[in-house]
């Protein structure tokens, strides 16, 4: 579980966080692409990303803990794309199969 805090930046970059988890597949001045990957029962470690685009590549079923301590669990199908603004949260796959998302972040 993530403990309150008052601003994102007080967590490190998700592939700087968990590179076991993420790998950093491109950096520019613009933009910051990661490759995720979380095989069954994986959990990653608190971390914070900036606005982002996701394509998840193979879904499955995830749990988010955002950093307000809150949770919810996320069946998430191949394929799908999605935006979210900067945030902070940790993810643990919570389901059978493996997880693997592409991210691109805006720096």
């Amino acid at each position: 579980m993530i403990a309150s805090v008052s601003s994102a930046q007080e967590f490190s970059l998700a592939h700087i966080a968990s590179p076991e988890h993420y790998n950093l597949v491109m950096e520019n001045e613009h933009v910051l692409v990661l490759k995720m990957v979380l095989k069954p029962g994986d959990a990653d470690h608190a971390h914070r990303h900036h606005n982002e685009t996701v394509y998840i590549q193979k879904g499955g079923q995830i749990t988010i803990t955002e950093k307000n301590g809150k949770s919810f669990v996320a069946d998430i199908p191949d394929g799908h794309v999605m935006w979210h603004e900067a945030w902070a949260h940790q993810v643990s796959n919570t389901g059978d199969t493996e997880v693997i998302a592409i991210i691109v972040e805006q720096k």
